[in-house]
């Protein structure tokens, strides 16, 4: 036995790990075992029982606490005012949510007085860092285990039969393995048939969003109303962070909206193969596009598109309580301060295609874009702004003439093409 440890408090989902970590903690550390477990829109199915599976396994306490709205408001959307994708692809649903988890469980270990902050997580993947980098912002002091970096378990079928020898109830079965995490924003899937890039999904793994060729033959339009960067109402009615999310979930899982199967490059240097269903997100993400299109300056959304990308590296790799982050969102909430107004969007078979765009705070005017003299736009001043702009590349050609008269670029000898 490892040093003993009095009390633990361990983020639990009810699943095959954290199911089996429970005994495995009071048997290698002695410790007493606080199951830590966050709502945030994993679903009741996966709720239901918990508490009671959680003290079967040989719990003392459990703890559960439904964060959906901290988490939409607070995470989810300052994400999407930053427009965050990490690999063009992944709107990085587990990647936020570990961070909440985490904040809350240090929260708990502090008010029961524990010592140490356990999870589940795997020692060849992401979450264990987006886990213990937010303990080590947090609270430094705590102690972390991580038991898949200490046990003799390998495989999942091992801790199938580890909870078999414990009397441990876990629903997962040799047969059908996969590693899935749900909450308000995805539902992701990892592991199967999946571990072969070659091999497409098995039709059945999908649990939320239609199949895109079984959604309805009827188009919908939806409408997101947005202000200073955040979605507040949809199709005209006003909604909290949460019931916006789960509305734009509902809409867009029946039509198959926000499928993506993507190899991606993990943190700790390995690539890995995961399916995500994000039907919300999806629409949000488009939508805000929409809009910052019509409210932001040339500039200021290149720039800002820039800066996501590295926001959503910093989100990926657990690094939500970074001073650099925050100072990033900073910048981003900054740039929301004209994003209001509304984006109609219409949804076909897995299809978003846009309707149309709307905002009081709009930089397109009509009468500035046509092609008419007017008092803000004369045509004959382009001359001068082509030339000023050209400059460097008309003095680089001209420069080749003059050594030697060889272009580095250069039209091509039209003479050769020439017919008789």
């Amino acid at each position: 036995m490892t040093r003993p440890i009095n009390k633990v408090v361990l983020a639990y989902s009810g699943g095959l790990d954290t199911s089996v970590i429970v005994p495995w903690l009071k048997e290698n550390y002695g410790a007493e075992v606080i199951c830590f477990c966050a709502d945030i829109g994993q679903g009741a199915g996966e709720l239901q029982g918990l508490e009671e599976k959680a003290l079967a396994s040989g719990a003392s306490q459990v703890v559960v606490e439904d964060l959906r709205e901290e988490f939409a408001r607070d995470f989810l959307f300052p994400m999407l005012r930053a427009r965050a994708v990490y690999e063009r692809q992944y709107l990085l649903g587990t990647s936020v949510a570990r961070p909440l988890i985490a904040k809350w469980q240090v929260a708990v270990a502090e008010a029961e007085g524990a010592e140490a902050v356990a999870h589940g997580c795997t020692g060849k993947g992401n979450d264990q860092v987006r886990f213990e980098l937010t303990y080590k912002a947090l609270n430094p002091r705590l102690k972390v285990i991580a038991p898949w970096r200490e046990w003799e378990i390998r495989s999942r079928e091992d801790a199938l039969a580890y909870a078999r020898a414990h009397n441990v109830p876990v629903s997962q079965t040799e047969k059908s393995i996969y590693s899935r995490d749900r909450n308000l924003w995805h539902l992701s899937h990892e592991g199967g048939i999946l571990e072969d890039p070659a091999q497409p999904p098995e039709p059945a793994m999908f649990l939320w969003t239609a199949d895109p060729e079984e959604a309805p033959d009827t188009p919908e339009e939806v409408e997101i109303a947005f202000e200073a960067g955040v979605p507040v109402a949809v199709n005209g009615e006003r909604l909290s962070p949460a019931g916006i999310v789960e509305t734009l979930n509902a809409i867009g899982a029946r039509h198959g909206v926000g499928r993506v199967d993507l190899v991606e490059n993990r943190l700790v240097g390995m690539k890995s193969r995961g399916v995500y269903e994000t039907p919300g997100g999806t629409l949000l993400y488009h939508a805000h596009r929409e809009l910052e299109s019509l409210t932001l300056d040339r500039e200021t959304l290149h720039f800002k598109e820039q800066v996501a990308l590295r926001y959503a590296e910093m989100v990926y790799f657990g690094q939500w309580y970074h001073t650099l982050r925050e100072a990033l969102q900073a910048f981003m909430d900054t740039t929301q301060e004209t994003v209001s107004g509304w984006v109609r969007l219409k949804l076909y078979k897995g299809n978003v295609t846009v309707l149309g765009r709307h905002s009081p705070h709009s930089l397109y005017r009509e009468d500035f874009a046509t092609f008419g003299k007017d008092d803000v736009y004369d045509q004959s001043d382009a001359e001068g702004f082509i030339n000023l702009f050209g400059l460097q590349m008309q003095v680089q050609a001209m420069m080749d003439l003059t050594n030697g008269g060889r272009r580095k670029y250069a039209a091509p000898d039209y003479s050769q093409f020439k017919r008789d």
